[in-house]
């Protein structure tokens, strides 16, 4: 999967103003230019709740 997750807010400010960067150590990265944090949006899984499947 090579999409690229697109937040609407920065998770620590939450200013819209997000730019994609490209840092060499972090690729996917989003960079606010707001608090000029770089941060990163990952799917770790799904849950469902025990008795739902």
């Amino acid at each position: 999967m090579s999409e690229r997750a697109t937040p609407f807010h920065c998770p620590y400010c939450g200013d819209e103003d997000l730019r994609p960067t490209e840092e060499a150590d972090t690729p996917g990265a989003w960079l606010c230019a707001a608090c000029r944090r770089v941060f990163t949006v990952k799917l770790v899984g799904l849950s469902f709740p025990e008795g739902a499947r």
